[in-house]
């Protein structure tokens, strides 16, 4: 009889455990895109648990809030550390926050395109910390066409320290033809001063693919760096999610790039008064096969004129009236107003990906979860 209820117990116990396992969904590739206030925060999450860190947003006084923040995705994400960190470029709202987040978690492996181009008094020390934190980690110098070894994904580097990609990635390199109206930016139409050799332009820029599902993410890459790459043939092809260059700024966003490569869905991590003026918003939002433009923030230099419905922005606290018209950006060279600290609750886009190339994009302020099926 013992034997009996023995047997019997173990026949419950798989029959109540085989539902579950017969009805868990297979794991997604999320993606967090973090509110850093027109900055740069992306935490990365494979299926195996393995985690990928895309810069840490601002330093100074916004360090410890950034910080804060880049915690709560990886507490929603159940990491104890962060396997990865990609920092694209050594300006203050992408690297800023990195010394306090690294008080906060272990980082296992800094990944960077090499030493700093654009020294100066504000970021020298944030470099001399990052310095210090790359000698006790893995450190890795990211070149384009490397392969990062992220398990379960495909990750190309399509841009690094001012090289570009230039053998086509599987599947791509057809003609484009939006290169033949590309006209190049000899002054940068956001700060009025002359195109030159920053830290945007050694940007560490990014394709990812997982199974069929594929993202592309260029960091602060500029408008002429996208011709570089992207004539006279697309050297990236099509995709899924598109994170725009420069935080939405007319300074990026070239048609020669985000018409060529054709997003389905395109993010936007914009800052209320840091991207989406009305010649970016035009180009984005009128990308040949675009179903829709996320932003983190409404954006006042785009106004109601150029922006998406409420349920498509993750953050709108700036504007308890907002305007119609687009906020007149300041004049060349003058320096803008002061951006208002929103210290309070930030809210994350978070993409969801499955292997079949479906995907969902969800607003953690409203809850609005929209699903995009596989494409053919």
């Amino acid at each position: 009889m013992r034997v009996f209820w023995a047997s019997f117990s173990v026949l419950v116990l798989a029959l109540a455990l085989f539902p579950a396992a017969q009805s868990r969904t297979p794991r997604t590739l999320d993606i967090y895109v973090i509110d850093v206030e027109g900055g740069n925060a992306q935490l990365w999450v494979t299926p195996s648990g393995e985690s990928v860190l895309v810069d840490t947003g601002n330093g100074g006084g916004a360090a410890v809030r950034d910080a804060d923040r880049i915690m709560a995705a990886v507490t929603d994400a159940g990491l104890s550390q962060i396997d990865h960190l990609i920092t694209t470029h050594y300006h203050g709202d992408h690297v800023g926050g990195l010394s306090e987040l690294a008080t906060r978690i272990p980082i296992r492996e800094l990944i960077d395109h090499g030493a700093n181009v654009q020294p100066g008094p504000q970021i020298d020390p944030v470099l001399r910390q990052y310095e210090e934190l790359a000698g006790k980690a893995k450190h890795t110098l990211a070149k384009p066409g490397d392969t990062l070894a992220v398990r379960g994904l495909d990750w190309r580097i399509v841009s690094a320290g001012g090289q570009v990609l230039r053998r086509p990635l599987p599947g791509a390199g057809a003609p484009n033809p939006y290169c033949a109206t590309f006209t190049r930016h000899d002054v940068n139409p956001v700060s009025g001063g002359p195109v030159g050799k920053t830290e945007d332009e050694q940007s560490v820029a990014s394709h990812v693919t997982f199974g069929r599902f594929r993202l592309l993410y260029l960091a602060d890459f500029t408008w002429n760096q996208e011709f570089d790459l992207m004539c006279p043939t697309n050297r990236v092809g099509s995709v899924d999610v598109f994170v725009a260059s420069r935080h939405g700024q007319p300074s990026s966003n070239s048609e020669a790039l985000v018409y060529a490569i054709r997003p389905r869905v395109t993010i936007m991590n914009n800052g209320s008064r840091k991207g989406g003026q009305p010649s970016a918003m035009n180009i984005l939002l009128n990308s040949p096969g675009l179903e829709n433009l996320w932003q983190m923030h409404f954006a006042l230099l785009g106004g109601q004129e150029y922006t998406v419905p409420g349920i498509f922005i993750a953050n709108i606290e700036d504007a308890t009236t907002v305007p119609v018209a687009p906020l007149p950006p300041p004049a060349p060279g003058t320096p803008a107003p002061a951006v208002p600290q929103h210290n309070g609750t930030a809210y994350w886009i978070k993409v969801s990906a499955q292997t079949d190339g479906s995907f969902t994009v969800a607003n953690s302020r409203n809850g609005v979860t929209k699903a995009y099926k596989a494409s053919n």
